[in-house]
Formats: C-alpha cells, structure tokens, sequence
C-alpha cells in the first residue's frame, strides 16, 4: 500500500530552508529540466510576506508544489496560482487536484487567476476556472488566461505561465496584473 502524501502549507517566511531548497528543485526539475524551458525561476516572489506555498510530502520528499500569491492593487486582492508541478515518478496520483483544491479553499470567492496550459483548460473548468481571453503561446507553449470568483476582470496575459499540472508548463507568476472588474 503507497503512503498519502501529507498536505502541507506554509507563510513564505515560515518555509524552512530545507523545504524551500526541496520545492525549487523540484520546479527547476519539472519547469528547466524536462521541459528544457529555461526562465528566471527565482523571481523574487517565493519570499515576499503574503506569498502562501502549498505541498505534498512523501517519505520526506517533496512530490507536489503550488504556489499562491495574494496581489493588492488600487484597493482589491485577488490571488495568482502558479507555479503547480507534480514530480514524473508522482503523476496520476490525484496530487496536483489536491494541492489545487487546498488553495483554492484558502482563496474562498476571491479572484484568482492562473495562465494554465491550453490542453489543461477542462480540468480547471472542474475548479471553477473560465477562460478569459485567445490562447497565447509562452516558451513554445499554448495557454489560456483563466479566472474564478470575483466576477469578470480586465486584463489580459503576459509574462511567463503560471500553471504546470503533469510537469507540462512554464512557470514564472510575472505579467500584467488583472484586477476585477467593479
């Protein structure tokens, strides 16, 4: 019988360096090195005071990873998921579901955004998630902007992906802000 992979959640200025080293590894792994997408992964967001990382652990391993970044601008939060990678030897599992389902339960009915890969479009729409916008390539990929909760946005997509389920995404959070309409 294989082990649960234990769900766990931390401030970013809580993450022990151990478990940092572990996430980014496993995001150069996935996004750098099987995707052989070379970006800027250390773009100064993994430690700013509101950013929230989510994870799965197996055997002292991390296998999953997400990263939720909380945005304020002209008087509104709205959040980013990114950077989402599941481990080769760990895909089929459930765990990416898993991970994004326990953020997205920290968002509640906030907006949130991901630039999510095309072919991955309908397991988000299962999370609520609407495409918002055409298709766009990033690092030799097809994506789409999508949103959930907080009503329409304005905006559009830039800047390198967000979202990796399977190990098949770019990564970095940056871009153009889309803030909620209202």
């Amino acid at each position: 019988m294989a082990a649960v992979a234990a769900l766990k959640r931390s401030w970013a200025l809580d993450l022990d360096t151990k478990t940092l080293y572990q996430l980014l590894e496993l995001r150069v792994e996935v996004f750098v090195v099987e995707q052989a997408c070379p970006y800027t992964e250390l773009d100064g967001r993994d430690l700013l005071v509101e950013t929230r990382h989510f994870w799965l652990e197996e055997d002292g391993r991390v296998v999953c990873c997400l990263r939720l970044l909380e945005e304020h601008e002209e008087g509104r939060t709205w959040f980013r998921i990114g950077r989402l990678c599941t481990a080769a030897d760990a895909r089929g599992q459930g765990h990416a579901t898993r991970l994004l389902s326990a953020a997205l339960a920290e968002v509640g009915d906030e907006p949130c955004q991901i630039n999510a890969q095309t072919y991955l479009a309908g397991m988000y729409a299962q999370h609520g998630f609407v495409q918002n916008g055409e298709e766009f390539v990033e690092d030799g990929i097809p994506h789409v902007l999508m949103r959930r909760g907080g009503g329409a946005a304005d905006g559009s997509g830039g800047g390198a992906a967000d979202v990796v389920v399977g190990g098949l995404a770019s990564a970095p959070g940056g871009g153009v802000p889309i803030l909620p309409a209202g």
